[in-house]
Parts: C-alpha cells; structure tokens; sequence
C-alpha cells in the first residue's frame, strides 16, 4: 500500500536518491526520496503532462506536489510566482530543497489539500493521488475551482484505467467545461478553465 504518499506521517525509512531531468534548456537535479511520488525517477505521466502543458503566466500552485519537480520545472521555465503544496512533510522538505537546488523561488506549504492554501491562482497543476481514492481527488478539483482566477485554468495528468472518464465528467461538472487536450495509450491531460 502507498498511503504513505499522502500522509501526514513519516512511516517509511529514507532513501534518498538524486534524479536529472532535461527540460528545454534547462537540465534540473532533484533529490527524490521513500514515501514520496516516484522514488529515483521522473514519472513518466508527469513527464506527460509537462511537455503538453503551454506556455504560462502569472501565479501557480503545483498541488500534491510530491518532491517538487513540476512546480519547479514550470516556474524556472516561464518565470512564474509559484506555491507548492503537499500533506506530506518529507515531500515539503525535499521541494524546499529542490526548489533552491533548481534556483527557484517557491512557497512551499503542508497542506491538506486547499486548508493551508490562501489566495487565488491563474493555473494549478496536479497529477493527482489516485490511490487516495475518488472522493479525495474529486475534492481536490472543487478545491482548485474556488483557488483559481476567473480564467485561471486547470492541468491534470491521468490515465484512462485510473479513471479518466469519470473525472472528465466531474470537472465537467464543477467547471462546465473540460478539454482533453492529449490523449495516447490510456493516458489524458486534460485542462479546465474557470
């Protein structure tokens, strides 16, 4: 079981693991570590959702943002304010890490889901937690809906056999509207606009 991904305990041993990962320009080193998303290795749908994300502006929340990477990644590529938030206290601890590593400048909060997140956002990024469970995340997505800024938009990374449609369905729901904007064996990143 991974729960321990999205807990607020520290109950697996640490072992740290430094990753590079290329990115336009720029070559980016993260140390990644147990009990946090995708230990010693870029995820390959975040991979996914970074290269079909487009260019951005403003302010970004990387929500759920395990050991930092695409909050990171995003904000040294497009300049962008960044708040990164996650429950976990090791995945905090190795963004703030990362983030200076990586020369950017990030808040970094514990937060369950949106309670520690304060203000509003022109984009929000997420892989979701997909074993936490459908209620989680679909309250994760009504929680970006009220952090955005009229226009602000939505990016979210998942595959079709970790429920794709019905998330489609929710996010068409809460936001009235939800493009696919790639779709290739199973896996969708999908964009909503407020």
């Amino acid at each position: 079981m991974i729960s321990h991904y999205f807990s607020k305990e520290e109950i697996v041993e640490s072992d740290p693991q430094i990753i590079k990962y290329q990115f336009g320009s720029n070559v980016f080193t993260f140390m990644t570590d147990t009990g946090v998303f995708s230990l010693g290795k870029m995820d390959g749908a975040t991979d996914i959702l970074l290269r079909h994300i487009p260019s951005l502006e403003g302010s970004l929340l990387d929500m759920g943002c395990g050991y930092g990477c695409i909050g990171i990644i995003l904000a040294k590529e497009y300049g962008l304010d960044v708040t990164q938030a996650d429950i976990n206290p090791r995945a905090v601890r190795l963004t703030k890490e990362n983030a200076a590593r990586n020369g950017v400048i990030s808040q970094v909060v514990q937060s369950d889901q949106f309670r520690g997140i304060q203000g509003l956002f022109d984009t929000v990024v997420m892989n979701p937690p997909i074993h936490a469970g459908k209620n989680v995340i679909f309250d994760m997505y009504e929680g970006t809906y009220r952090h955005l800024k009229p226009g602000g938009k939505l990016y979210i990374v998942i595959y079709k056999k970790h429920g794709a449609e019905s998330s489609v369905k929710r996010l068409n729901e809460i936001f009235g509207n939800c493009e696919v904007i790639y779709k290739k064996k199973g896996c969708n990143v999908l964009c909503c606009k407020r």
